[in-house]
């Protein structure tokens, strides 16, 4: 039977406080502004803009400008700075170039980003950790809780199972994309997902 993330979600946040931390990887200010709305109230959320799949140094700055401004604008989290580490993308790519999109690159992809995340999130004392990725209608949000969930074991952390595309997750995030005039990039980021569906 699938797991319904979302409902799960939903069971975990009703027992936490709004001082329990929690590090949420972003992909982009737009997807993190509708977890961000959702999470606010029952998290102290600070964001990880780490995106080492992102081809382009400028598409990367812009994009990072981006979320900063956000959340100076909303106060809704903190920001945790980290390098770009584009090399750490293109050795797990390598020999992978031919993977269709949503393909096992992407899944590495996932992991790449969640492992450090999770590395992270343990060096700095957070509990929980959790990915704004599930928000995209174009990523797979069973991979994702099942990297996420390895993860936590692998570091004694707690990993927010979530399929933030649902209750029109995915809608709300462009509609707060209107409301705050952000950046909507047009593809994930990676060189290969410029040939691809996003």
């Amino acid at each position: 039977m699938k797991r319904n993330y979302d409902k799960e979600m939903q069971e975990i946040i009703k027992g936490i406080d709004g001082g329990t931390k929690l590090l949420l990887h972003s992909c982009c200010a737009p997807c993190s502004s509708a977890c961000l709305e959702r999470l606010k109230d029952f998290f102290s959320v600070t964001v990880l803009y780490y995106n080492p799949n992102i081809d382009d140094k400028e598409e990367y700055e812009k994009r990072k400008a981006e979320q900063i401004r956000f959340l100076k604008e909303t106060g809704w989290a903190d920001i945790l700075d980290c390098d770009h580490e584009k090399e750490s993308f293109e050795e797990m790519a390598k020999g992978l170039e031919s993977e269709p999109e949503r393909g096992k690159r992407c899944y590495l992809c996932y992991e790449l980003r969640l492992e450090k995340t999770a590395r992270v999130a343990k060096a700095n004392g957070f509990r929980w950790f959790c990915t704004t990725l599930s928000l995209s209608p174009y990523k797979n949000a069973d991979w994702l809780n099942e990297i996420g969930e390895k993860l936590a074991g692998r570091y004694a952390l707690n990993y927010l199972s979530s399929d933030f595309k649902k209750q029109g997750g995915y809608h709300r995030s462009i509609a707060l994309s209107k409301e705050y005039d952000l950046y909507r990039q047009d593809f994930c980021g990676c060189k290969f997902s410029r040939k691809g569906e996003e």
